[in-house]
């Protein structure tokens, strides 16, 4: 485990408004990632990272595991992508499974290439890839396989990527997220201009690290007939990754006041059919936005995190700011009532 620097976002927060409501905490002090909130009345909660004694434990873990979610979301009808679960040959042979990484491929090869490839139970964008052959998608696989047993493959089917947190019946804060990116101005190469992006980020108090040295973006520059060295046009946009999270790099565009009450429902209903009271549910619109009617739009359900950070959506501005102290402030409170 790496030692942090400083304290993660929601450790700083807890400290900031636990006075508020007169509860005490008690910090790990070597990491600060683990902490413990106590109320006045006796009750204690525990914090780590980003999860809370908010979520019941069970319904918590099955989000963390992006198979088993999606296999229950699918089955209370939410639209999902089509896609195939693959297991590192170790694992298959373990649990005695005919579905080994050599089956795997040949599902996900039926089912058609462009893939998009991810670990089962990692988060945050960590090692999702986009494979548009069998040789990128048997190096996005053994390079997930390095970090889990399990990797997702699905059909790659883009659009405008939202992130929609909800807490309790009440929708907190949407936003898009729009993959990590640089614009041009004429004189500074894209190596230049992504050690600028990482700059503004420090500068604005976001926690992102962007990993210079990420093979996905040498892959989608070449894609692209780029290197690290070419010099964009002014105002000429490219995009480095595939996926839009915002731990990435990715930027996102505040849309809570404008999205569609169809959406709100979907967002809020999926929560609950997951179990959870806390959750960011990240929808994909393929056609449309999320302005409009889901009924007018194409649209699948990525993935439900039981823990969102909401680190990187604080730092993009004050309002943003607001929101999430105004959520977790009832958060806090909420916890601190006797079971």
């Amino acid at each position: 485990m790496k030692k942090k620097n400083k304290l993660p976002y929601l450790t700083k927060l807890v400290k900031k408004l636990a006075p508020k409501i007169g509860a005490k905490v008690v910090i790990e002090p070597e990491w600060g990632i683990v902490s413990q909130i106590i109320y006045p009345n006796g009750v204690v909660r525990s914090l780590r990272m980003y999860s809370l004694d908010l979520n019941h434990i069970a319904s918590s873990d099955i989000a963390k595991d992006k198979g088993y979610a999606k296999f229950f979301m699918e089955k209370r009808g939410y639209p999902v992508a089509p896609g195939v679960a693959v297991l590192k040959n170790s694992w298959a042979k373990a649990i005695k499974s005919k579905k080994n990484t050599s089956f795997g491929i040949k599902c996900a090869e039926k089912i058609g290439y462009p893939l998009i490839t991810k670990p089962n139970s990692r988060s945050q964008g960590v090692d999702v890839s986009l494979a548009q052959n069998r040789g990128e998608l048997v190096s996005a696989l053994n390079k997930i396989f390095k970090g889990d047993r399990i990797a997702l493959v699905e059909k790659y089917l883009p659009g405008k990527d939202y992130r929609i947190v909800v807490l309790d019946k009440e929708i907190i804060s949407a936003y898009e997220r729009v993959p990590l990116s640089v614009t041009g101005d004429g004189k500074s190469s894209i190596f230049s201009l992504l050690k600028q992006k990482q700059e503004i980020f420090e500068k604005d108090g976001r926690d992102t690290k962007i990993n210079f040295q990420d093979p996905r973006i040498k892959m989608k520059l070449q894609r692209q007939g780029f290197f690290a060295r070419t010099v964009l046009a002014k105002e000429q946009r490219i995009f480095l990754l595939d996926n839009a999270n915002l731990s990435t790099g990715g930027d996102s565009i505040d849309v809570t006041s404008d999205i569609h009450p169809s959406f709100r429902k979907i967002a809020l209903d999926l929560a609950r059919d997951m179990g959870l009271r806390m959750a960011g549910v990240d929808i994909m619109v393929t056609k449309g936005d999320i302005t409009m009617s889901s009924k007018n739009c194409e649209y699948y359900i990525i993935e439900i995190n039981s823990a969102p950070g909401l680190d990187h959506y604080v730092a993009s501005g004050s309002r943003q700011r607001k929101i999430v102290e105004a959520m977790y402030l009832k958060v806090f409170k909420a916890l601190g009532k006797r079971d």
